[in-house]
């Protein structure tokens, strides 16, 4: 009787806590492949402020959209491309909590988030893409990594509660994702103006909401594994 009326301390999820490395992974390959391939672009310096990020995808050397391409590494950063889009679903589609019609929301926002990148990876956005009609996958893929990852993150910031994760994380995720949705307009603005103005910097705040936020998930939910029900 006396253990019958002493609480029963909660046990940890396991997948909870796979879903969160998943996560954490997920920015991690993404942030060590770009500083990888930057690092080998040396003639001239890769710029994170000026250059576009899926330029360390084009060995080159090449030219597009007015910028010069030539990453000795192209392929690290491709590769990163795709295992950030594998470990970004697979640590969506493993987080327990979310109600069913959101949590399935959240999977479409992900494997659109994956698909994106994967297409981006596939069709480089070189001076040559421009010309054989292929950078059209590569703009399809961009866009739908930028406004589906920030949705996505904006989602999980508003599930704070279902998935068991702190209000403050919540909140802050919120205003991350509208950030990468405001930075996106600019660096679109910026794009078209053809000004060039700090728009590696622009296109850099609509993804790094995605990676930064995502981490900061899988970093919570390895926290807090063992959620109230």
């Amino acid at each position: 009787m006396h253990d019958i009326d002493q609480p029963r301390e909660r046990s940890s999820d396991p997948q909870r806590g796979v879903a969160g490395v998943a996560l954490m992974a997920s920015g991690g390959i993404f942030f060590a492949a770009e500083f990888i391939a930057a690092a080998a672009w040396t003639d001239p310096p890769y710029s994170y402020t000026y250059h576009f990020i899926s330029d360390l995808g084009v060995h080159g050397p090449s030219t597009g959209f007015g910028q010069y391409m030539y990453s000795p590494l192209a392929w690290v950063m491709n590769a990163g491309f795709i295992l950030f889009g594998i470990a970004a679903f697979a640590g969506v589609a493993m987080m327990k909590g979310m109600p069913g019609r959101r949590r399935w929301t959240a999977i479409v926002l992900a494997a659109l988030l994956a698909a994106g990148v994967t297409l981006v990876a596939l069709f480089p956005g070189s001076g040559e893409a421009l010309e054989n009609g292929t950078a059209a996958y590569h703009g399809l893929g961009a866009f739908a990594a930028f406004i589906c990852g920030n949705i996505l993150v904006i989602l999980i910031g508003r599930t704070y509660q279902s998935l068991g994760i702190p209000r403050g994380l919540g909140r802050a995720l919120v205003v991350l994702g509208i950030l990468g949705l405001v930075s996106l307009v600019a660096f679109m603005a910026d794009l078209s103006s053809e000004a060039g103005v700090l728009i590696g910097l622009f296109e850099r705040g609509a993804v790094y909401s995605v990676t930064l936020g995502l981490i900061a998930v899988g970093v919570a939910l390895r926290r807090h594994r063992n959620p109230a029900r």
